[in-house]
C-alpha cells in the first residue's frame, strides 16, 4: 500500500471511530439532553490534552448477524490526558454504539487503560452510560464485567477510582462504579439499579419509576450510592475536576498542597458568634468549618446523606485535608447507622491516600431508638471507630461543644491515636449529658426537691454543678485525653500549627494480611 492510500485509510478509520453510532443516533443523545462520549472527554480534560488508546478496536462476536453491525472502538473510548495538568485515565462509554451495551471487547478496553493507570499511578475516571451486558455475547460479556470488578479491587487503596454516571447503568454494571471511591451523577438522566421497574413490578408487583428506583436523587438522599448530585454534565465534569485538585494521583504521593493566599495566623473570629451560648441550641457546623479552612472553601462530599454528620476536603495553609464534622443542626449531631458509614468510608479513603484528617466534634451520642438497634447500629457504629483507629495519617480533633459517651471514643478521641486532641473552654466531655446524669448521681437530692416542690429549681442547680464539675475539657485536660485547651479564634493557627509537626509522621500498623472491619 502507498504512503498516500495508507495515510488516506487511517484518516478514514479515524472518521469512523470518532462517528461513533452515526449522526442520527448523536442527535438523539443530543435530544435526550446528553453529551456523546468524545464531548464528555472533552469537558473533563485540559484542552488538548487527550490521547486515545485503542481506536479501532471492534467486538469478536459472530452468532445473530452481528458479524456485520461491527464499530470501530465498540461503544467505549478510552485514553489517558490531564486534569489541572495531572495525568488521568479515562474511559468514557458510547450510547450511541449498542446502546453502550458491553461486549468482551468492550470490556477488555476498560481493563486495558485500567491497568495502564495502575501501573502507572494515575486517577482513574469511568464516563458510565450503558444499557448493560450485550445480550448476544452471553457469558463473555459477564466475563468481561469481572475482570472489570477484579481490577477495581486490586486497584483500591492505590490509585483514586471515580464513577461518573451520565446516563443507565444497570444490573451487575452497577457494582464497578459500587467498588470506586466516588460516585457522581446527573439529575433526570442518571440511573443506577440492580433491577429495573419493570422487574420489580413482575416480582414483587410494586409500580415505581427509573428516577424514584434509582436515579440521582434518590441515591444522593436515601441510599447513599451516590456522593454527588448536579443539575447537568457540565456541572457534573466540572465538579470531578474540582475533586481531582483535592486528592493525589495514588497512595505514594503526599497530600496535595498548592499556594496560599489566606493568611496562617488569620484569628477565627467568627467562630464566637457561631457558637450559641446554650449547649442545646442547634448551629451549622459548616459555618464553623468555614471559619477555619482557607478562603473558606469546603468541598463537601455526600451533602445530601446523613445530614448529621459532615465530610469533605480543604485546604490549611494550602495543604489538602479532610474534614469530619458532627452537624449540629440535623439530629442535634448524633450518630446513627448511616452517618457513621458515610463518615467511615470518608476517613478510609482519606487514610490511603494520605489526606490529614481534622474532626470537629460536637455529638451527644449515638441516636436511641428499636430502628437503630434493629439496623445494627452497633456493628455499623463500630465500622466509623474502625476506620478512625486504623487511620494512620495525621489526625486533629477538635471538640467544640459536646462529647458524650461511646460517641466521644468513635470520634478520633485521643485514645484511639489521634495525634493532638483540642478542645474549647466550654466543651462538655463526660460520660452523658448534665440532665441525664444528675437523674442517676443526684437520685436522692432530686427525690427531697420534688417533696418540697423545688424540683425545677433543684435540678436547674444540680445540672449546672455537674457542668462545672465534671463536664468540662478539665478533666480530660488533667489526664492527657485533650492535649490543649484552646480559644475558638485560635483554631486555625492551632491546626496548622500541628499539621506542620505532623509533616514527617510515620506509623505502621501490625503484620497482617488484612484487618476484618465489622461489614
Amino acid at each position: 500500500m502507498n504512503r498516500e492510500k495508507a495515510r488516506a485509510l487511517l484518516e478514514e478509520k479515524h472518521r469512523l471511530s470518532e462517528l461513533g453510532g452515526g449522526d442520527t443516533r448523536i442527535q438523539k443523545q443530543h435530544t435526550a439532553g446528553k453529551k456523546t462520549a468524545r464531548e464528555r472527554i472533552g469537558l473533563l480534560l485540559d484542552p488538548g490534552s487527550f490521547t486515545e488508546t485503542d481506536a479501532f478496536v471492534t467486538h469478536r462476536c459472530t452468532d445473530f448477524g452481528m458479524e456485520t453491525q461491527k464499530v470501530l472502538g465498540d461503544g467505549v473510548v478510552t485514553g489517558y490526558g490531564n486534569i489541572n495538568g495531572k495525568p488521568v485515565a479515562v474511559f468514557s462509554q458510547d450510547f450511541t454504539v449498542f446502546g453502550g451495551a458491553l461486549s468482551g471487547a468492550h470490556a477488555s478496553k476498560i481493563c486495558k487503560i485500567m491497568d495502564f493507570a495502575a501501573k502507572n499511578g494515575m486517577p482513574v475516571i469511568g464516563l458510565n452510560d450503558s444499557g448493560g451486558a450485550r445480550i448476544q455475547e452471553g457469558v463473555e460479556s459477564l466475563g468481561g464485567y469481572a475482570e472489570i470488578f477484579w481490577r477495581n479491587v486490586q486497584a483500591s487503596g492505590v490509585i483514586p477510582q471515580i464513577s461518573v454516571i451520565l446516563g443507565p447503568c444497570a444490573g451487575g454494571a452497577v457494582y464497578s462504579p459500587a467498588m470506586t471511591d466516588f460516585i457522581f451523577m446527573v439529575e433526570d438522566t442518571s440511573y443506577m439499579f440492580v433491577t429495573g421497574p419493570d422487574v420489580i413490578k413482575t416480582v414483587t408487583h410494586e409500580t415505581v419509576t427509573k428516577e424514584a428506583l434509582g436515579g440521582a436523587e434518590t441515591h444522593a438522599s436515601k441510599s447513599g450510592v451516590s456522593q454527588f448530585t448536579y443539575p447537568n454534565e457540565a456541572a457534573c465534569l466540572k465538579a470531578v475536576r474540582r475533586l481531582m485538585e483535592f486528592i493525589p494521583s495514588n497512595n505514594l504521593e503526599s497530600s496535595m498542597g498548592m499556594g496560599a493566599k489566606d493568611p496562617v495566623d488569620r484569628s477565627c473570629t467568627g467562630i464566637a458568634k457561631i457558637l450559641p451560648e446554650t449547649s442545646n441550641k442547634p448551629y451549622d457546623m459548616r459555618a464553623l468549618i468555614a471559619e477555619v479552612v482557607d478562603d473558606a472553601e469546603f468541598f463537601e462530599v455526600a451533602e445530601g446523606y446523613a445530614k448529621n454528620i459532615i465530610v469533605g476536603f480543604a485546604r490549611l495553609a494550602g495543604q489538602s485535608v479532610g474534614v469530619v464534622g458532627n452537624q449540629p443542626a440535623h439530629l442535634a449531631g448524633c450518630l446513627d447507622i448511616n452517618a457513621s458509614t458515610k463518615a467511615a468510608r470518608f476517613v478510609r479513603f482519606c487514610d490511603a491516600f494520605n489526606i490529614p484528617i481534622i474532626t470537629f466534634v460536637d455529638v451527644p451520642g449515638f441516636l436511641p431508638g428499636t430502628s437503630q438497634e434493629y439496623g445494627g447500629i452497633i456493628k455499623h457504629g463500630a465500622k466509623l471507630l474502625y476506620a478512625f483507629s486504623e487511620a494512620t495519617v495525621p489526625k486533629l480533633t477538635v471538640i467544640t461543644r459536646k462529647a458524650y459517651g461511646g460517641a466521644y471514643d468513635v470520634m478520633a478521641s485521643k485514645h484511639i491515636r489521634a495525634d493532638f486532641n483540642f478542645a474549647y473552654p466550654e466543651a462538655e466531655i463526660a460520660v452523658m449529658g448534665a440532665d441525664g446524669a444528675i437523674n442517676i448521681l443526684y437520685r436522692k437530692e432530686i427525690e427531697l426537691a420534688e417533696k418540697s416542690g423545688k424540683v425545677e429549681a433543684e435540678r436547674k442547680r444540680l445540672a449546672e454543678l455537674y457542668r462545672d464539675t465534671f463536664a468540662n475539657p478539665y478533666r480530660a485536660a488533667e489526664l492527657g485525653y485533650i492535649d490543649s485547651v484552646i480559644k475558638p479564634e485560635d483554631t486555625r493557627s492551632v491546626l496548622i500549627r500541628s499539621l506542620k509537626l505532623l509533616s514527617q509522621k510515620r506509623e505502621r500498623g501490625p503484620s497482617r494480611k488484612h484487618g476484618n472491619i465489622p461489614l
